[in-house]
């Protein structure tokens, strides 16, 4: 009879604590999506410092196995803040590395998590120590193979180092990671991925302020899926360094490169 309670009442628990961390997830971010335009700027940063709160409590409190599924929700609760353009003009983006802190410490072979972490904190924060550091450390858990395509946090990680920390030497050791990890498949998108992160490499070993370089690195953020406006500013710096953009018909960016530096 014990045992019969105790199989029933753990996942109950189980079942709790989750709904528990779905109702902790929403209110508050739905405070911060909501007041818009209304909310004065103390108002908005007072509800910013709440969760904030609300993010180290879910970074600590324990998830039963459930890992995954906090990571996921905690995603959704970041592209909900990272969306509402409104609110972040008048508050910037600092929330955003203390979102990766729960999702990639839950779930650090998330790999689409890494993409956002490095345009959110380094792009938008001004924070690429912080998206480095987080990479890093998620950088243990994995290999070339787990995730699939795990190498393009190599190359995230080499994006924000070359382009908002000016450490040449760190960039080519991360693209030449990324370039060893990728040739370890043999479908199109990885040996591309190989070819281009190994030629941003040694262009870098040769020369640390190569326009070439900063150019391809650009071009990655350019192509990366990114939203409008992080695709105006790789716009921007491509043609400040001497490169011009071609779009084809079928809406790809070709890049045109000045003479090899």
């Amino acid at each position: 009879m014990l045992l019969s309670r105790q199989a029933f009442a753990t996942p109950f628990v189980i079942c709790m604590c989750i709904l528990g961390v779905g109702l902790i997830q929403f209110p508050q971010l739905q405070k911060l999506i909501n007041r818009k335009q209304s909310a004065s700027l103390e108002t908005l940063e007072k509800e910013i410092k709440s969760e904030n709160i609300r993010l180290n409590f879910l970074q600590k409190m324990p998830s039963f196995g459930y890992d995954n599924f906090i990571a996921d929700l905690v995603y959704l609760n970041f592209l909900q803040y990272f969306g509402d353009d409104e609110v972040r003009d008048k508050t910037g983006y600092s929330l955003s590395p203390e979102y990766f802190e729960v999702i990639l410490e839950r779930d650090p072979r998330f790999l689409a998590a890494y993409r956002s972490l490095s345009i959110s904190t380094s792009l938008y924060a001004g924070m690429p120590e912080r998206a480095i550091a987080l990479s890093e450390k998620g950088l243990k858990s994995l290999s070339p193979s787990v995730p699939e395509k795990s190498y393009y946090i190599w190359r995230y990680k080499g994006v924000d180092e070359l382009l908002f920390l000016g450490n040449a030497q760190a960039a080519q050791q991360s693209f030449a990671t990324a370039a060893n990890w990728a040739s370890k498949f043999s479908d199109a998108e990885s040996q591309m991925n190989a070819n281009s992160s190994q030629k941003t490499a040694e262009f870098l070993s040769r020369n640390p302020n190569s326009k070439y370089a900063q150019i391809s690195t650009w071009s990655m953020v350019l192509n990366n899926h990114a939203d409008e406006r992080t695709q105006k500013r790789a716009i921007r710096e491509i043609e400040a360094l001497g490169g011009k953009i071609i779009t084809t018909p079928e809406g790809i960016n070709k890049i045109i490169f000045p003479p090899k530096d």
